[in-house]
């Protein structure tokens, strides 16, 4: 408590001129893609953030790690910044923060005690021994009420896939905001009584909810946890060897729970994957999750016990290439081959852009296995995510002045539009944000502004940050379209003239031991003999200018003789 006091105290600059002035909500993410949450709410000068997430790169995308969001708009505005609060401990809310932190000066961060251990590894991971550079606010209790300038800021709970998920309020003169993060709707959960939102309804109006809507579309019911929880201990019980269950890292609930079961069937458990082994160590830590010391064992012991009392839990179910049920599927494993009576279940939704990849994955693993499992054919896996129905009944029950539809692609926010608009929600209090787009709210009253803020991609790629262009992109990805061709050609430094013949570098373009291609490359090498016979007075000029003349010509070439456009790298060399 006195921690609280103290950033009471400590964040409070200028307050009464602050709070005359407008709120503005700007997205910089999250509006327009699955991913890259984060939303700056901005008073004067007084800046309170919630999430930092990552957004997963598309197929085209090649060799990008993940994207983030642009803080271009808070450069120069780092002092402004009260706090920066995480909804829970995902990726795409949390998966950021070691890098726009560091680059924020390391501003507070405030949330539940899961969600900043989360946040701690993921620093630990981005730089070694900075994790002890962050200041933070952990939330011990959801009735706990934290001053941020002249943001009053208070909390509720909420359902989702991950432990210390946490609902946001923050209140202002100009009106109350209502932000849930991800959500979703457990009419009958296992082992607790429902969450329900009836209390928000008390709030000071106006109210300005900011409602995740990716099930907007989803008219099917969700499938209930109980049911869920029922059918994977089922599978357990009945798995005639050895059962493998992949799932995300992030779910510890229900990994907690497939421990139980397993203990109460007798079987050890190995976790593999990273991400995960480090997930559940910190839940164990916090006291989440109890179980007996013997039940874990590690993958490479696997093998010493009969199949029958042999549990897996692994992660790898989006189908990436090196995740731990990839290589168990592809041989390389080290400890685990799958076998004929093994037991494997997708525990887990499939990530809009992984369709084709998990299917490959799915294939192959029919071709070695009897006993698939996913949820076409059985429930085995509940959405972390709302249906549509669940956000009809939420926003009645919350009652809001006014409704944004947040973090989804751009049509998922226009579907919650319309389902609200059916439900007879005034159309003049619905606001759909892009990213970048500034709502200001001026005593209760909205209105959107004339600024744009910019909010183009931030890629990461290895170590780098924010180094790759479009340009960059659009290079890697006419190598992986249609390959590349050098051009390596001896200039003589004194007469200007070509030096035996030039020679050519293929890769990703034709066959070379074709005869067509044979032929293709020699006359290609003829025309670039033509190009260089020019005897221009050598200079870097004129020596550029043949770089692109063979450029230009060769991809014409190229381009009428196998409607194919390769990059194109000429290389002269003076001797």
């Amino acid at each position: 408590m006195t921690q609280t006091k103290k950033h009471r105290e400590a964040q409070t600059p200028q307050r009464n001129k602050n709070v005359r002035r407008g709120l503005r909500i700007i997205p910089l993410g999250g509006q327009e893609e699955v991913g890259r949450n984060m939303t700056v709410f901005e008073m004067g000068n007084d800046i309170v953030i919630i999430d930092m997430g990552v957004q997963f790169p598309e197929e085209y995308m090649h060799g990008i790690d993940y994207i983030i969001p642009n803080i271009s708009y808070l450069k120069g505005k780092e002092k402004n910044i009260r706090g920066v609060i995480f909804s829970h401990g995902h990726l795409d809310h949390i998966g950021a923060a070691p890098m726009l932190l560091e680059k924020l000066n390391h501003p507070l961060i405030i949330g539940r005690p899961l969600t900043i251990g989360l946040v701690k590894n993921r620093q630990e991971d981005y730089k070694k021994n900075t994790a002890n550079k962050l200041k933070t606010l952990v939330i011990t209790s959801i009735s706990q009420v934290i001053r941020l300038g002249a943001f009053t800021v208070k909390f509720f709970p909420v359902d989702h896939s991950i432990m210390d998920a946490v609902g946001v309020i923050l209140e202002t003169p100009h009106g109350t905001v209502i932000h849930p993060g991800d959500w979703t709707y457990e009419k009958n959960p296992l082992n607790r009584q429902p969450i329900t939102y009836h209390q928000l309804a008390k709030l000071k109006k106006p109210t300005i909810l900011m409602l995740e809507s990716l099930g907007s579309t989803q008219i099917k019911e969700r499938v209930p946890e109980k049911v869920m929880y029922q059918n994977t201990e089922k599978l357990i019980h009945e798995a005639p060897g050895r059962i493998i269950i992949s799932t995300f890292a992030s779910q510890i609930e229900r990994i907690k729970l497939m421990l139980e079961f397993a203990e109460k069937n007798g079987r050890k458990v190995a976790l593999d994957g990273y991400s995960m082994k480090v997930n559940i160590e910190l839940a164990k830590q916090f006291g989440y999750i109890k179980f007996k010391s013997k039940t874990l064992i590690p993958i490479e012991r696997v093998n010493s016990f009969p199949d029958k009392r042999i549990m897996i839990i692994c992660t790898g179910a989006q189908g990436e290439n090196r995740a731990v049920l990839s290589r168990m599927v592809n041989g390389e494993h080290r400890f685990v081959k799958i076998r004929k009576n093994d037991t494997v279940v997708f525990s887990s939704s499939v990530i809009p852009g992984n369709e084709v990849t998990i299917q490959r994955l799915k294939d192959n693993l029919y071709r070695l296995c009897d006993n698939v499992v996913h949820s076409d054919i059985m429930d085995v896996h509940s959405s972390g995510h709302s249906s549509a129905n669940d956000l009809v009944e939420v926003v009645k029950q919350i009652n809001p002045t006014y409704f944004l539809p947040v973090y989804a692609n751009h049509y998922f926010l226009k579907e919650a539009e319309k389902l609200m608009l059916r439900n007879r929600f005034p159309e003049k209090n619905i606001f759909i944000l892009d990213n970048g787009s500034v709502l200001e709210f001026r005593a209760g009253k909205p209105r959107f502004t004339k600024d744009k803020v910019q909010t183009d991609y931030v890629y990461v790629d290895g170590l780098g940050v924010g180094d790759i262009s479009h340009v960059i992109l659009r290079d890697r990805h006419t190598l992986s379209e249609d390959g590349m061709v050098v051009v390596i050609a001896k200039i003589s430094d004194k007469t200007g003239e070509l030096i035996g013949e030039p020679d050519l570098i293929m890769k990703g373009f034709i066959n070379e031991t074709l005869n067509k291609e044979k032929q293709l490359i020699e006359n290609t090498k003829q025309r670039i003999k033509k190009i260089l016979k020019d005897k221009e007075p050598r200079s870097a000029a004129s020596e550029s200018y043949q770089r692109q003349k063979i450029s230009e010509d060769l991809g014409q070439y190229f381009f009428n003789k196998t409607q194919r456009r390769p990059m194109i790298l000429p290389v002269l060399i003076n001797v």
